[in-house]
């Protein structure tokens, strides 16, 4: 017996040397094709993490990473017991389940509901009005924040016939003024492109099973919640577990373009500290990378914990 389960163990590490060489052998063409991809990440995404030793020393770019002298955990001392930082997790939390709730959702609606027109010239152009805010960049949407909701800007005039006061809004440090303001503009540029995905998905529904339903006496609305939606769930959830591991990242550029120190309260994130403690006027480059790392840490949590629970819940998930 023993011979026997050494005669495959045997079998077996030549089975899977002789599948690997098989394999580059016959794809070689692909390896080759894959290597520029593969030299772009070791250059631009693995080797820069070497950087993060910066977290753990008083960093000075005269000194270089190995002259800098070690700290340890300073940094993420002195990141989590700051003045700010409290505020400024509040603020991406909540700034994060915002993007998580209304910017999530507001694609997949706008998908189910375009769906259900009927008149495709019109389905047609409205699609096309939607994608594209996405092209526009993101210091001419801010610019046209700016001038829209300024104290004379037209949605200001509007909001003032509903009794609101005449104000510039991106100057206003209540909660949650900015908050819904970064999300509605992510909604308004974003939705029409993250529509495209749940559009494609929702045409390969079958249509035999929109037929059974209409026979059984199903409405429209009836069809497009109990028909199309549990279709196109499994593709729901796994955007959605992308989504979350981006959530902290999501609309940084229109945060540091908008905001203004009488906002920075409600206005500043983890994204737009890290930036200050980098590139402002009291430079801190250690502490910028301990928070840096905190958000990819807290990133790959989520990610981690969002992926399982799909998994459990509806069975379907990244990996």
């Amino acid at each position: 017996m023993s011979v026997f389960k050494q005669k495959n163990k045997e079998n077996a590490v030549v089975l899977k040397e002789y599948t690997w060489k098989y394999d580059f052998k016959h794809n070689w063409m692909i390896y080759l094709l894959f290597t520029p991809v593969l030299v772009y990440f070791l250059i631009f995404h693995y080797a820069p993490m070497f950087g993060l030793i910066m977290a753990f020393e008083n960093f000075k770019p005269s000194k270089g990473f190995f002259g800098s002298p070690w700290v340890g955990l300073a940094n993420f001392r002195e990141l989590f017991t700051g003045d700010t930082f409290l505020k400024v997790l509040r603020n991406t939390t909540a700034m994060a389940v915002l993007n998580l709730t209304v910017g999530f959702a507001a694609p997949v609606l706008f998908a189910l509901f375009l769906s259900e027109v009927r008149l495709k010239h019109f389905k047609r152009s409205v699609q096309i009005m939607s994608y594209m805010p996405y092209f526009v960049s993101a210091t001419v949407v801010c610019s046209l924040a700016s001038e829209f909701l300024s104290s004379t800007g037209a949605l200001t005039m509007v909001l003032s016939w509903f009794g609101f006061d005449k104000q510039n809004w991106l100057a206003n440090p209540n909660i949650p003024v900015f908050w819904l303001i970064n999300t509605f503009l992510g909604v308004w540029q974003g939705m029409g492109w993250g529509s495209i995905i749940y559009m494609a998905a929702i045409a390969n529904v079958s249509h035999d099973l929109h037929e059974a339903a209409a026979i059984d006496g199903a409405s429209r609305w009836q069809r497009m919640w109990k028909v199309t939606f549990p279709t196109i769930l499994p593709l729901i959830l796994v955007m959605f577990i992308m989504r979350i591991g981006l959530v902290f990242r999501t609309g940084f550029d229109k945060i540091l373009l908008l905001y203004m120190p009488m906002t920075y309260d409600t206005a500043d994130v983890l994204y737009t500290y890290t930036y200050r403690m980098a590139f402002g006027s009291q430079i801190n480059y250690g502490v910028s990378t301990a928070s840096g790392l905190f958000q990819s840490v807290i990133g790959t949590v989520l990610l981690v914990i969002s992926n399982k629970i799909s998994r459990k819940a509806a069975g379907s998930s990244l990996i």
